[in-house]
């Protein structure tokens, strides 16, 4: 049996809105192609999903389209979601959506986790990663902000 290597990455930001509504946004796979450059076409409700719950993600990389069916494996609303693919080309994809209220708004931090990949990502995938995802967490704090203006 090959080896395989752990990867996780996190990235988080500072919102201006309530838990709940953070969490709705982000864990309602509709409003992905709204943040996710990558995400291009969602096959889900318009709403929320719960536990147990699947969904289809259409997704365009250097590489080409992938499709990608998640599985929602837990929700603690206002806090947590969590949902997970599997894919070919580098094993299990695990999406984590962590929120808490702090004095100044509320935290959300976006982890992305691959628990068995092929090898490490190369230095320049990682800059990739962390780039695009910076861009995704600014898209949903003006998104989010914005809903409650």
């Amino acid at each position: 049996m090959s080896e395989t290597v752990r990867f996780e990455r996190s990235h988080d930001i500072l919102i201006h809105a309530p838990a709940g509504d953070i969490l709705d946004y982000v864990s309602n796979p509709n409003s992905w192609p709204e943040w996710i450059a990558a995400s291009q076409h969602i096959e889900s409700p318009d709403r929320p999903l719960e536990v147990g719950e699947t969904f289809r993600e259409r997704w365009y990389t250097r590489r080409g389209e992938v499709i990608l069916d998640w599985k929602v494996t837990e929700r603690r609303h206002p806090n947590l979601w969590v949902a997970e693919a599997d894919t070919g080309f580098i094993g299990k994809i695990i999406a984590r959506y962590d929120v808490d209220e702090t004095e100044d708004g509320c935290h959300y931090t976006r982890t992305i986790i691959n628990p068995a990949r092929p090898k490490m990502p190369t230095e320049q995938m990682i800059r990739a990663h962390d780039d695009e995802a910076e861009v995704s967490l600014r898209n949903i704090k003006n998104n989010v902000e914005k809903r409650r203006s």
